[in-house]
């Protein structure tokens, strides 16, 4: 059966240019970055500048055997899915291609053409249409919010990708482990129908390798997939009385949990029941949807204990966040009749069908109700894998149209009218985040040839100038500014493969880490003029190096703190500090 899907994308031109395309609009959104401006800089753009940074820190930390948290030195690492980034360290090791290479070139391209490839053969198989399978391929790449038309209706122009928070297909690969996390759950999908069909071992094991391996590579997909399989199991259960599925989830859970528990034994204190908060923000937020006037109401009736008219305000805000996110992937609402939401025919879906329903729907009512401590809008990443389940049900919408009995140039015009409502998302998000030759962050060339040179020394903890946010925000007018001005990121790990004492305060937050008093004492010794104390930090937290971008500097002289300059030059300091 494989084997025969394949042959029919290879021999289909349409789709081929398809995943071209899609490929091809995803990739703009990360090849360039980490790459030399004309000056010699590195530039990054978009979320590239905070989130990949940290993935290359981390995989560099990983590659040099440590699970150490790498911009909290000295700790180790903790709630976080190491799936993606140790594949990413492995790939080094294998090839010492260097990691941003891998990162930023070359696995954008496996994941977009991949993604693309098995959303075609997935939807082929499990419903023999080449018309749905080429849709649901359509929308998976180029799906978009309807958050362009509020933003061109407020006389701001045609963007709004996150106007109702979420991200939309065309940021995808901004998210590596949320990409890889799509193969791994189609591949896994593929299995479980060949599984099935066959009663095989082979795809016995195949599907528990990859529905177990979800909770490492993506927490998220991990949750929702693992839940959705049990649902579906017991279902299969009651419908056939065989175990096969049962055991499928439980063996994969169990391995799952093996993989996953050793780092993140403390994952379930992430998450806090707060529902509400994101239909909340989205109405309050002068950057999202903005409808202050029904978030009043909302706050107001609820204070008042008047619930039955909030529940009516939170619905309404509801149905403008599900069909704002949604934007044209609303049309899978078309494919649901009356007559499919009886009993009889709830117990006629195919084990498949059950299980993207059930997972999609997983993924609406998870942020709907949790949020992330520390990041609270975290949780929306739960909403991506809705959004992809919505592509892929869209897909069925377009061939349930095309083969009604409309005229042909009435299907051709509506066709046309859903392609214009979809990709304005795409087009926009790439004409003004990732087109432009300008980026908004960059790694200067000076710091560039220092970070090289720490790179060559003895491994060892390196001490930064802390993230300075009131520099920062002045440095905004002035783009590109320096990567250590525009976020808090892991850049100095990144680069100068070492384990730094604290960097990158976002994902520390994100991972629940107490950086907050580091960050209090660090101040305090930036700022202090006893020699003895701050040499006494020095040898109490082993502190090897100390990096800093001129003019950053303590209170104290180098010579003073017993601090051996081993490299300068126009912007950059390292020191060796004395044993």
């Amino acid at each position: 059966m494989l084997k025969k899907v394949s042959k029919q994308l290879l021999g289909n031109r349409n789709i081929l240019l398809l995943v071209l395309i899609g490929s091809l609009s995803w990739m703009i959104t990360m090849l360039k970055n980490g790459l030399p401006l004309p000056n010699g800089d590195l530039g990054y753009w978009g979320a590239n500048a905070h989130d990949g940074i940290w993935h290359l820190a981390l995989a560099g930390s990983l590659s040099r055997g440590s699970i150490l948290m790498p911009v909290f030195a000295g700790s180790g690492l903790q709630n976080y899915h190491i799936g993606f980034d140790l594949i990413l360290a492995l790939l080094y090791k294998a090839t010492s291609i260097p990691i941003s290479f891998w990162y930023f070139q070359i696995i954008p391209i496996i994941l977009a053409v991949g993604i693309g490839i098995l959303t075609y053969k997935f939807v082929l198989l499990w419903q023999k249409s080449k018309t749905a399978a080429f849709w649901s391929t359509f929308f998976v790449y180029f799906g978009g919010s309807f958050g362009y038309i509020v933003t061109f209706l407020r006389g701001e122009g045609i963007g709004g990708e996150s106007l109702f928070w979420s991200q939309q297909s065309i940021s995808t690969l901004i998210n590596p482990p949320f990409a890889l996390s799509l193969i791994i759950l189609l591949a896994a999908l593929i299995c479980l129908i060949e599984f099935q069909r066959l009663n095989s071992k082979k795809y016995f094991l195949l599907s528990v390798l990859l529905f177990s391996s979800l909770l490492s590579v993506k927490a998220y997909a991990g949750v929702l997939g693992l839940t959705t399989l049990f649902l579906v199991s017991v279902y299969v259960f009651i419908q056939t009385k065989t175990f096969k599925i049962l055991l499928l989830w439980i063996v994969s859970s169990v391995v799952s949990l093996i993989l996953f528990l050793p780092l993140n034994k403390s994952a379930g204190q992430l998450v806090v029941f707060q529902p509400g908060w994101f239909l909340e923000t989205m109405l309050a937020l002068s950057d999202r949807f903005y409808w202050p006037k029904l978030f009043e109401a909302i706050i107001n009736w609820r204070a008042a204990h008047i619930y039955y008219k909030a529940a009516v305000g939170y619905s309404v805000a509801f149905i403008v966040f599900l069909i704002g996110n949604l934007g044209s992937r609303v049309l899978f609402v078309l494919l649901i009749e009356p007559s499919t939401l009886k009993i009889k025919s709830l117990l006629k879906l195919s084990t498949v069908t059950l299980f993207l329903l059930l997972f999609g729907l997983g993924g609406i009512i998870a942020p709907m109700l949790y949020l992330q401590t520390g990041t609270a809008w975290n949780t929306i990443q739960f909403f991506y894998y809705a959004l992809f389940v919505g592509a892929l049900f869209s897909g069925l919408t377009i061939r349930r149209f095309l083969e009604s009995g409309y005229s042909h140039v009435f299907k051709r015009s509506v066709i046309f009218f859903i392609i214009l409502l979809t990709i304005p998302t795409s087009v926009s998000t790439l004409l003004q985040v990732y087109i432009p030759g300008r980026p908004p962050a960059r790694l200067s060339i000076y710091e560039q040839q220092a970070l090289a040179f720490l790179k060559t020394q003895p491994q060892g903890i390196v001490l930064t100038f802390p993230y300075d946010p009131l520099l920062a925000k002045a440095a905004i007018s002035n783009p590109p500014r320096p990567i250590y001005l525009y976020e808090s990121t892991a850049y100095v790990s990144a680069y100068g493969n070492h384990d730094v004492y604290l960097e990158d305060e976002v994902n520390l937050t994100i991972m629940n880490y107490q950086w907050k008093e580091r960050r209090k004492v660090l101040d305090d010794i930036y700022a202090s003029t006893d020699q003895r104390k701050v040499f006494n930090f020095f040898r109490d937290n082993k502190i090897s190096y100390v990096y800093w971008v001129k003019p950053q500097f303590t209170q104290i002289g180098d010579l003073q703190l017993q601090l051996k300059n081993i490299f300068e030059n126009k912007e950059t300091i390292i020191f060796e500090v004395i044993k």
